[in-house]
C-alpha cells in the first residue's frame, strides 16, 4: 500500500480515521486554522502536545513515550484496525511527523494526503468548521517501528553513510538560524532541502524523480542513509520521500535542536 492517498481516494473512504496536522513555526496555532475549516471528520492533531515530549535537552520536538502517544491518539480516535489518513496546508511537512510517529508505535495504515488541503480543495471537494464527535480509538502504541539515530549515531552516520539534512539550505550553511542558538550544521552532513521532494502544488515528486534526487546526493541502495532538520518534524517528510523512491532511511528525532544542546558537539558551516 501507497504511503500517499489522493482526494479522490479518501473521498472514496468514509471509514478513514482523519486528522488534520497544521502547525506553523511561531505560530499561528494550527488549531484556529482548523476551525476555519476542515475535512468533514477530521480531528485536529496538534504537533507540540500529541506528536511530541516537552522541549528539552533531547530537542523541540522529542519522541514522546509510548504511554503518552497512546493517550493522544486514542484521545483523537484512533484504532489499531481503522486506516488513518493525515493531511495538512504544507506540503505535507507537518503530517509527515504524523505519518512517521503512527508507523515507529506500531500503526500498520497510515496515509499522507497527497497535496494536502490545496489537493482536497483543487478536487472540488468540500470543506466544513463541524467538529465530529469523537469516540476514544483503541490504538495500541508498539515503539520500534521505524528506525531511529541518536546523536552519536547521526554524527557516524554522517561519515559512514548519508545524513541528509532537510532544513533550508541558509540554515545549513548556517547564513540564519531563526529558532536555536547555534547555526550550522552537522560535519559531513548533506544539504538536502525537504522543499525539494513535492513540485509546485505540494504534491510528491513520482518515485523516480525522487531516486534521481537522492541519487544525487550519494544515496542508493545499499548505503545507509538518515535524516534530520531543525527538530524532527520536516526530517520525517524526508524520510517519507525516502520511503516513496524505495530507500529506508533513519530519522534524527533530536535533530539539530537536540546536536546543539550539547557544546562539545562540532559545528560545520558553509
Amino acid at each position: 500500500m501507497s504511503a500517499l492517498i489522493t482526494p479522490a481516494e479518501l473521498a472514496a473512504s468514509p471509514e478513514a480515521s482523519v486528522l488534520d496536522v497544521r502547525w506553523r513555526l511561531g505560530g499561528p496555532p494550527g488549531v484556529e486554522l482548523y476551525r476555519e475549516g476542515h475535512l468533514a471528520g477530521a480531528v485536529f492533531c496538534d504537533v507540540d502536545a500529541d506528536l511530541a515530549a516537552p522541549p528539552g535537552a533531547a530537542g523541540r520536538h522529542p519522541l514522546p513515550d509510548a504511554a503518552g502517544f497512546q493517550r493522544a491518539m486514542r484521545a483523537l480516535g484512533v484504532c489499531d484496525g481503522r486506516m488513518v489518513v493525515v493531511y495538512d496546508d504544507a506540503g505535507s511537512t507537518t503530517a509527515a511527523r504524523a505519518w512517521w510517529a503512527l508507523r515507529y508505535f506500531g500503526h500498520r495504515s497510515v496515509r499522507v494526503l497527497d497535496g494536502g488541503l490545496a489537493a482536497w480543495a483543487e478536487a472540488g471537494l468540500p470543506l466544513t468548521q463541524d467538529e465530529p464527535e469523537i469516540r476514544p480509538g483503541d490504538f495500541t502504541a508498539r515503539p520500534g517501528g521505524m528506525p531511529t539515530l541518536t546523536a552519536d549515531e547521526a554524527a557516524a552516520l554522517a561519515t559512514e553513510g548519508v545524513l541528509l539534512d532537510a532544513r533550508a539550505a541558509e540554515r545549513y550553511r548556517g547564513e540564519v538560524e531563526p529558532v536555536d542558538p547555534v547555526a550550522g550544521h552537522v560535519p559531513g552532513a548533506v544539504s538536502a532541502p525537504t522543499t525539494d521532494n513535492v513540485g509546485p502544488g505540494g504534491r510528491f515528486l513520482a518515485p523516480a524523480a525522487l531516486r534521481e534526487r537522492f541519487a544525487a546526493l550519494g544515496v542508493e541502495e545499499g548505503v545507509a542513509v538518515g535524516a534530520y532538520c531543525g527538530s524532527g518534524v520536516t526530517a520525517a517528510h524526508e524520510v517519507l520521500a525516502l520511503e516513496l523512491a524505495g530507500l529506508p532511511a533513519a530519522l534524527y528525532v533530536g535533530s539539530w535542536s537536540n546536536w546543539v544542546a550539547d557544546p562539545s558537539r562540532p559545528v560545520a558551516t558553509g
